[in-house]
């Protein structure tokens, strides 16, 4: 039986539990990798010890390691990695000090070795390079496909002192964790500081962090604010520690004392967990960055910082510069402490202005988490190697759907991940959610989601008038509005309840329940005049006439059909095959009612009108990359041009619940790679390349601007992504 060759990928870097940056950074890559593409693509380390009496307890990742000084380990370990079939590529975590020779150039030899493809991560871009140092680095980019920097300045010294070809620069931001947005309180709380304005600084101590200059910043400030207190965190850097011992600790100990400081300047003596940073950061107020170093080309601390969503102030590095914009913190000179308190005043004198950063820093850095910096590798990987395309989709999980709901329903938005309840109940929501509460159900048998259907239902029975009419909104559990009737909410409620009856799984009194307001909402069927709402009706009808093939609905789901099938015939042209002259939301539902028109009647004129107008949508929406629904922001009007923007998870899941009822009816497999594809929208493969879907919440952010996420999370969007997740897992 032949031997099956594994895809892995070999990152040559340092690892835990060496205390290292560059080994921190590399655990978080290949545990992104881990999360989205194991087992397919298994990420593996060749380990760099610093000296040949170096022993770590490294994990089962670890296949290879070498001494950073032992030239001859590098030439043994490169060929066997070019024996090993199984390795596709290499890819290199490059810092000067961590590779012996003079500027890391024991490399050298190891990349003259390999034929795998090799890719380099800069982690320093020094500028004004030295003769000696400018040909070690351009050898590195010889012998490189492409190189990572993380920032645009690195890319443009490569490309000026280095003479790089730009094409072979990849930009990647410095990855961080996926984080809720946090005001700080409760973080604060657990860690025993209530009450306290904290100032931080954390990573590993060495003289280059300028923490002097901060200590220096605060005497005049604590008269001002006494309850303000300033957190030194994290171990000595090793290498440090072994050659000078604690000195430099025990002088920034001298100068609290001198400064009187004694009450306002901790030092937390350890090599923390990333737990233990991120609880620190969110207890933070400012984050203070006095690093002395301007060159500086990335900082993995000044990163986490930002992606917690704290305002910073830091020197204006390279590194600063590119990412510290006036809206999410203020830049200083290094060795600058009244620059230093100054920037502090500003802060603490405005909670307003510090709280709006804050935000700022949070929302401006959602493209830089692990998830979307693994995808962005992993994009990059395949330009270089022949690796699956096949991604692991995400566990199910309900976690944000009961975050927004409470006894009376699900809450309309929220503001990041907190339910607002001021925005109210919207049955469009809770009609859309007891789906998912049901397929979830069937799924699991998840009583949660059994309990949660419950809520939906008793809502939608609440909601609904005499003459069976449902009230679209309701502002609180006390106020219910007589509004004028949405004939959207009420297709949308009837597809619901339709399902909800069909579901054998569920429990008899709950399809009971569901049919009773099934029937007394029959009437409405006879007001709704909009082809995208008589859509969802017949797709309602269709799940209750699976269960009642002889029911009278019959005829009436035959009446919307031929309905249907007029309003198509009087609007579409060659080149324009669609029901109305205008794209807006939820288009797939259209071609989606005539599949079940065809699946009722035998009809093929109906699946005529189902394929071609589904082509005509597929055509316009996806490229060779990516799904990309039509963009709320102007929609797309026969002979006019799309709009490409703010694009609603509500698009992308209807696409995917479409795609795979084509793929139910016609069993032709091009549908349900297109239903994956539009799937993926949510999981990065869009425009911008980044997750859409929240793997911390469970929740999905409300849409897809030009250049950024809307960052809220509320109940539609965390709906359309369930819908489509638990679609695929019904079809898989």
């Amino acid at each position: 039986m032949a031997k099956k060759i594994k895809d892995n990928i070999l990152y040559l870097s340092t690892f835990p539990p060496r205390e290292c940056g560059i080994a921190t950074f590399t655990k978080d890559l290949t545990d992104a990798m881990d999360r989205k593409f194991n087992p397919r693509i298994k990420p593996k380390i060749l380990a760099i010890n610093n000296e040949d009496t170096d022993i770590y307890n490294y994990d089962g990742r670890v296949t290879h390691q070498v001494t950073a000084a032992d030239i001859e380990t590098y030439i043994t370990v490169a060929n066997n990695i070019n024996e090993n079939e199984d390795i596709k590529l290499v890819h290199v975590q490059h810092e000067f000090g961590i590779f012996g020779g003079e500027y890391g150039n024991h490399l050298i030899p190891f990349l003259q070795v390999i034929e795998k493809p090799v890719i380099i991560t800069f982690h320093s871009v020094l500028p004004q390079p030295d003769r000696s140092l400018q040909r070690t680095v351009q050898f590195l980019l010889e012998k490189a496909r492409t190189v990572i920097v993380m920032n645009e300045l690195s890319k443009n010294i490569l490309e000026e002192e280095y003479n790089a070809n730009k094409s072979e620069i990849t930009v990647i931001p410095h990855g961080i964790p996926q984080v809720s947005f946090s005001n700080g309180d409760e973080e604060k709380r657990k860690l025993g500081l209530g009450g306290k304005i904290i100032l931080s600084t954390f990573g590993m101590l060495n003289r280059g962090k300028g923490i002097e200059y901060a200590i220096r910043a605060l005497p005049k400030l604590v008269k001002r604010f006494p309850n303000l207190l300033y957190l030194v965190i994290g171990a000595t850097h090793p290498i440090v520690r072994r050659h000078e011992g604690e000195s430099y600790r025990n002088f920034l100990m001298t100068e609290v004392e001198k400064s009187g400081l004694k009450n306002n300047v901790k030092f937390y003596n350890k090599y923390i967990s990333l737990e233990e940073i991120l609880h620190h950061l969110k207890a933070t107020d400012i984050y203070l960055s006095p690093a002395l170093d301007q060159k500086q080309s990335v900082s993995g601390t000044l990163s986490y910082a930002l992606g917690c969503g704290r305002p910073v102030i830091s020197t204006a590095s390279s590194y600063a510069q590119s990412v510290v914009t006036p809206g999410k913190g203020i830049l200083v000179d290094p060795q600058d402490s009244n620059a230093i308190t100054k920037a502090l005043f500003s802060l603490l004198k405005n909670p307003k202005l510090r709280n709006q950063m804050a935000r700022n820093a949070y929302a401006e850095t959602r493209h830089m988490t692990w998830s979307n910096v693994a995808l962005a590798h992993f994009k990059l990987y395949q330009k270089h190697t022949d690796l699956s395309q096949k991604e692991k989709l995400p566990p199910i999980t309900i976690q944000h759907l009961e975050a927004l709901t409470d006894s009376f329903g699900i809450i309309q938005f929220a503001k990041h991940t907190k339910p607002d309840r001021r925005s109210g109940y919207c049955i469009d929501d809770n009609a859309r959610a007891m789906i998912v509460a049901s397929m979830h159900w069937t799924h699991t048998r998840n009583k949660h989601a059994l309990d949660l259907l419950r809520i939906y239902l008793r809502f939608i029975a609440l909601v609904q008038k005499s003459d069976g009419v449902f009230v679209n909104f309701v502002a609180s559990k006390n106020r219910i509005k007589d509004t004028e009737i949405n004939e959207d909410a009420q297709g949308r409620t009837i597809w619901s309840l339709g399902y909800l009856i069909s579901q054998r799984s569920l429990p008899a009194p709950i399809r009971a329940r569901a049919e009773t307001i099934f029937r007394k909402a029959m009437p409405i069927i006879q007001k709704i005049k909009s082809p995208r709402a008589m859509a969802f009706a017949m797709i309602g009808l269709y799940f209750y006439n699976q269960t009642h093939p002889k029911s009278r609905h019959k005829n009436t789901f035959e009446r919307l059909a031929y309905s249907q099938k007029e309003h198509f015939l009087e609007t579409a042209s060659k080149d324009w095959p669609w029901f109305e002259d205008y794209l807006t939301y939820s288009n797939s539902k259209l071609p989606e009612s005539f599949f079940y028109a065809y699946l009722v009647t035998g009809e093929k004129t109906y699946l005529d009108i189902a394929k071609k107008s589904l082509r005509f949508l597929i055509d316009i929406t996806f490229d060779k990359e990516h799904f990309s629904p039509i963009g709320q922001n102007g929609w797309y009007f026969r002979d006019g041009k799309r709009a490409h923007f703010d694009q609603q998870p509500e698009d992308a899941s209807s696409m995917v619940q479409t795609l795979l009822t084509a793929y139910h009816v016609t069993k032709n497999k091009t549908y349900r790679k297109r239903a994956l594809q539009a799937f993926h929208w949510f999981t990065g493969k869009n425009h911008l390349n980044q997750m859409v879907y929240d793997e911390l919440t469970g929740g999905c952010y409300d849409g897809l601007g030009e250049y950024s996420l809307n960052i809220n999370q509320g109940a539609e969007s965390t709906i359309s992504y369930l819908l489509a997740r638990l679609s695929i897992e019904e079809h898989a």
